[in-house]
């Protein structure tokens, strides 16, 4: 029993960043502003409309665009509305410092 319990809770403390962010909150919410950048470059200036036209739960949309954790069929979902390509979301150094 000591075996598991000395193993157990390894791997599970998330790294934190010099502001004592957990980094995968840090990248959540660039991820976010991401999603949120993109769709309001792309014209469309009302969240609400843009997940209402593009058959997403609106109050499931807003949390992505706060940076809360999302499934990665969510985010390819979000692209395709956004007409992109993973390729193109990632793109514009976006990714370079996130690991």
């Amino acid at each position: 029993m000591l075996g598991f319990n000395l193993f157990y809770g390894m791997g599970s403390e998330k790294s934190k960043s010099a502001d004592g962010q957990h980094h995968s909150d840090v990248i959540l919410k660039e991820l976010g502003a991401r999603i949120k950048a993109l769709r309001i470059a792309k014209g469309h200036a009302n969240y609400e409309k843009f997940a209402f036209e593009h058959d997403i739960s609106r109050s499931q949309y807003w949390r992505y665009e706060q940076g809360e954790d999302l499934k990665f069929s969510s985010l390819v979902r979000i692209v395709k509305a956004l007409d992109m390509s993973l390729s193109e979301f990632f793109a514009d150094g976006f990714t370079d410092h996130l690991i």
